[in-house]
């Protein structure tokens, strides 16, 4: 079946538009005082309240797909279920719809790095979505999103500075020991069964090179949550900060 003819089409065509119908209702919610003063900032706030959502949804729907079928935990080449096909297509959706909205805010150069993790993600998915592989490892994947739902609580409440709350300070233990949990581990977890592919030269082998680059990624952005949350006399105040990923 040709790729254009796929009905998968039809599913990631759905999910990019609920994506962009969501961030348009977002868009009619206050925004906070400090937040409201700065346009950057603005774009920031409603483009994590997107992000948000999808980590919610996302990271139960992962959840409930492993403990619906477990086999994906041992074969995730071939296992398989409809409620995990249909997560990797909602999730493509939504990088298909931040990719869109980054490019056109005129943000990519300062969100690159988010940028380069959409096209390795979405490449990923592809995968699963058009050749029914690797549909097991999809679904651990999106394990992250459990962490990415507290790494989005406090990217937001730093961008609306309010850094000195206690919520902020609790977020910051719980975010640490979920990233560890939920981003860390899946991952160590899939790049040992990814191994097994090098020297093949087999769709595995690509999902490999995407996965390494990824684990290089989570690695720096793990190394600037602990020196921004933890030894933050080493972070100069000014650095970075038209960069979309915060520290």
């Amino acid at each position: 079946m040709s790729l254009l003819l796929h009905p998968a089409l039809l599913l990631l065509l759905g999910a990019t538009l609920t994506f962009r119908a969501l961030r348009r209702a977002l868009c009619r919610l206050p925004l906070p005082a400090h937040v409201r003063a700065d346009p950057l900032r603005t774009w920031r706030w409603r483009n994590l309240l997107v992000s948000f959502v999808h980590s919610i949804v996302s990271g139960i729907w992962a959840l409930l797909c492993i403990w619906q079928t477990p086999e994906m935990l041992v074969d995730i080449e071939m296992a398989w279920s409809l409620s995990g096909y249909l997560l990797v297509c909602f999730s493509t959706g939504y990088f298909i719809h931040d990719t869109v909205d980054i490019v056109v805010s005129h943000q990519a150069e300062a969100s690159w790095e988010y940028l380069v993790h959409h096209v390795m993600a979405l490449a990923a998915f592809f995968s699963g979505i058009f050749w029914n592989r690797f549909v097991g490892g999809g679904v651990l994947t999106l394990l992250v999103e459990v962490s990415n739902i507290f790494l989005t609580i406090r990217m937001m409440m730093k961008i609306s500075n309010a850094q000195d709350h206690l919520l902020y300070r609790i977020n910051k233990y719980v975010n640490l020991v979920v990233y560890f949990f939920f981003r860390l581990a899946p991952q160590v977890y899939l790049t040992h069964f990814f191994l097994q592919y090098v020297g093949q030269r087999t769709l595995g082998t690509f999902l490999l090179g995407v996965l390494i680059m990824l684990d290089i990624m989570i690695l720096i952005y793990f190394s600037r949550l602990l020196r921004s949350d933890f030894c933050p006399e080493r972070v100069p105040s000014q650095q970075h900060k038209d960069k979309f990923l915060t520290e």
